[in-house]
């Protein structure tokens, strides 16, 4: 056997090679028998296993027609069931499930490790849908058409897609719009489709003609249907980077002429920058712009009809300003309204607003009066964070929205009407650990540059500390008085701070009984490249600033231990992808400021992840390595290429974790990492599970043998 650190590089680099197979699975498995030989670690797994297993978990569901569906995996059905029952049933508490699809079933009797990628029902019908299969958890999907009256999937000229990055729309029965990997020409640089055709049912897809076409350089092109209300549209948009992007629309009865005779798509351009994201709800055209444009600020929302902007209008009116302390977090919609969720120093907000303004109350919004749309705010009960989870334009204005903090399980709400926001409480889910004591506090760490990163702590503590107070178990945070400090505790610190992403509190039955019950203290710091306080919170930490990230995430390090609520010995960073990142990166930069690192699915060679899977989509976050300016910021904190010889700079103790079917971040990123660290005589241990794709695991089993496997390893690094 190749020992960890002599293995050839390249032979790491191909995601199948037995070698670097039979390496990662004879490493993995040392791994994992060190970590179950951990005190607790079989009951720790089980209990997780049965928490994630647990028939009274909520069953969340999604309005399709009178229908409501839900995907439900228990310990009988490890890989799911799709099903779906009436709304008086759910309602009473007693749902009459139907069963459409038994995944472990199906996987049997098809000798396949297919995993739930969701399904897309034909409206207004409601009965036909296009699953999605994935083999082992990968991004690629098998597409496969399903009879929702008959329960089976459809066998007379069905629709059916072979594995790929699948991009799809329903027209009407009989024909899709839909981007996939038909060759080379048919892809972007990234790997995304990058063509669009008009498929009729019966008809070979290869034959199928091209309604629309980005360019290789793009990260991705899609065409759909807007069938939900009048008038229909056929909608266009290349993808130029992560945040940039141009949109077209045209009529959706030109497919009509397009296939009988071959006339072009009448595409008119939405002329907006391409950095401002478009809604467009039957007559109006919604703008979100990352900079201000026409009088909308960044990251506020404005509203304008849609014909007269096309028309050359630029007046809009606002629908939502945000200021230094809120952001716009998503906006859905209803029948009849747009539905926002806010935050505001980290706490959300969910604001409800017509669509159609009242022509009774004065001039309709829109018409360049400059009159803000009303919004009203949903009475959200309790300090906890709010996701609509479930809305639909087809179907009413009904809006489901859960709820949850550190420690208080999900509570499910319905509304029935979002133009009378009264919550209906539908679901309340049991409490999974003791959080008697816990509190929940909030702080501001000084970054490098004197940037306040705000960031939660939450744990058993005491008594307040300064520029912050202690609550209740259940409550959220605010900022407070000075008092006495805590006892420092044995500390895990999450993290992301990329791509926009917003860390909020939520609950956490995993964490609260592996960590929080025993008396530890979980951080989650909000750091800049998220976007908690709109895009120039993200901005400030892109490309060429890169490196703020990990001096926002070192500030709230140092800021713990200040505070004393711990000791740099008993700190644990851990993050996932982008968030591996930052653990990779914290380990190599200011390894005397941590105890552990834990590193999942990470991106760690950050010279060349450009070129390996997905990662050609991420330039506009990262930079281009090709750029001499960029490549110098990415080589000064590029993980893999910063790796210290244990002689002259000793490392805590590193897990760093993939996935052999993750086709986003490449296995590649985590297998170097750990060799070199290995090379390094760095301490280091590795897992890499077969399956689970970019989520690291495919069913609750994975999951929970994962997560004792990384709490177990902690128990041990940390000396608990």
């Amino acid at each position: 056997m190749t020992t960890r650190a002599e293995i050839d590089p390249t032979v790491l680099e191909s995601i199948e090679d037995p070698t670097a197979l039979a390496w990662a699975s004879d490493w993995s498995a040392q791994t994992e028998s060190a970590a179950a030989a951990a005190p607790g670690h079989d009951a720790l797994e089980a209990r997780i296993r049965a928490a994630l297993d647990a028939d009274d978990r909520i069953p969340y569901v999604n309005r399709r027609g009178e229908r409501l569906f839900n995907f439900w995996r228990d310990a009988q059905h490890p890989r799911g069931l799709w099903r779906c029952c009436d709304e008086a049933s759910y309602l009473a508490g007693s749902p009459d499930w139907r069963v459409l699809v038994d995944v472990d079933a199906l996987a049997a009797a098809e000798d396949e490790s297919w995993v739930w990628k969701g399904a897309q029902v034909l409206r207004p019908d409601c009965d036909r849908a296009l699953v999605r299969l994935s083999r082992g958890g990968a991004d690629a999907v098998v597409l496969r058409e399903f009879d929702l009256s008959a329960g089976a999937f459809v066998t007379d000229s069905p629709f059916e897609v072979p594995a790929a990055k699948t991009s799809v729309s329903w027209v009407d029965r009989d024909r899709l719009l839909i981007g996939t990997d038909l060759g080379e020409d048919s892809l972007t640089e990234s790997g995304y489709p990058l063509q669009t055709r008009l498929w009729r049912r019966g008809t070979p897809l290869a034959d199928a003609p091209v309604v629309a076409v980005g360019e290789r350089r793009d990260v991705a092109a899609g065409a759909w249907a807007d069938t939900a209300r009048e008038p229909r549209r056929l909608l266009f948009s290349r993808a130029l980077d992560f945040y940039r992007s141009r949109e077209w629309v045209a009529p959706l009865d030109a497919l009509d002429a397009f296939e009988a005779e071959g006339a072009e798509i009448p595409w008119r351009p939405v002329e907006v920058p391409e950095d401002c994201e478009t809604v467009i709800r039957g007559r109006w055209l919604f703008v979100w712009p990352r900079t201000g444009f026409a009088g909308v600020p960044a990251g506020g929302l404005g509203r304008c009809a849609l014909e007269d902007f096309l028309a050359g209008s630029r007046e809009f009116t606002p629908v939502y300003t945000p200021d230094g302390h809120a952001s716009l977090q998503s906006v859905v919609s209803t029948r009849n309204h747009l539905v926002l969720t806010e935050l505001r120093d980290v706490v959300t907000r969910v604001l409800v607003t017509p669509l159609e303004p009242d022509s009774t109350s004065g001039p309709a919004a829109g018409d360049g009066t400059g009159e803000a749309a009303p919004l009203t705010e949903l009475e959200i009960p309790g300090m906890v964070t709010a996701a609509v989870i479930a809305a639909s334009e087809w179907d009413g204005d009904e809006l489901w929205i859960n709820t949850s903090s550190f420690t208080r399980p999900a509570t499910l709400y319905r509304v029935a009407d979002a133009g009378d926001p009264r919550l209906e409480e539908v679901r309340r889910a049991p409490e999974r650990f003791d959080a008697t004591g816990v509190e929940t506090r909030q702080h501001w760490a000084r970054s490098a540059d004197g940037t306040e990163i705000p960031y939660f702590v939450v744990g058993r503590f005491g008594g307040a500390t300064e520029n912050g107070s202690a609550h209740d178990a259940g409550g959220d945070a605010t900022t407070g008085g000075p008092g006495s400090a805590p006892r420092p505790a044995p500390t895990l610190v999450g993290g992301y701070g990329g791509f926009e992403v917003s860390l909020v509190p939520g609950y956490s039955a995993v964490r609260g009984m592996a960590w929080l019950e025993r008396g530890f203290t979980y951080v989650q710091p909000n750091l800049r490249g998220g976007g908690e306080f709109g895009p120039e919170w993200h901005t400030q930490a892109t490309k060429l600033n890169r490196r703020r990230v990990f001096e926002d995430h070192r500030a709230v390090l140092e800021d713990l231990v200040a505070r004393g609520y711990t000791t740099p010995d008993k700190l644990a960073v851990r993050g996932g992808s982008n968030g591996g990142l930052l653990t990779s990166g914290a380990l190599t930069q200011y390894p005397q400021d941590l105890g552990a690192a834990v590193i999942q699915v990470p991106l760690t060679d950050m010279l060349r992840y450009h070129t390996l899977s997905a990662g050609a989509s991420w330039m506009a976050e990262y930079g281009d390595p090709e750029v001499p300016e960029e490549r110098e910021v990415i080589a000064s904190y590029s993980p893999l290429h910063n790796v210290a010889a244990h002689s002259e700079r000793a490392y805590p103790p590193a897990l760093v974790t993939t996935s052999t079917r993750d086709d986003r971040v490449h296995p590649a990123h985590a297998r170097l990492f750990a060799r070199a660290l290995a090379e390094a005589g760095q301490p280091v241990d590795y897992f890499e599970n077969t399956e689970g794709g970019h989520a690291g695991a495919a069913d609750n089993g994975q999951v929970a043998r994962v997560e004792a496997l990384i709490y177990c390893w902690l128990y041990t690094a940390l000396g608990l």
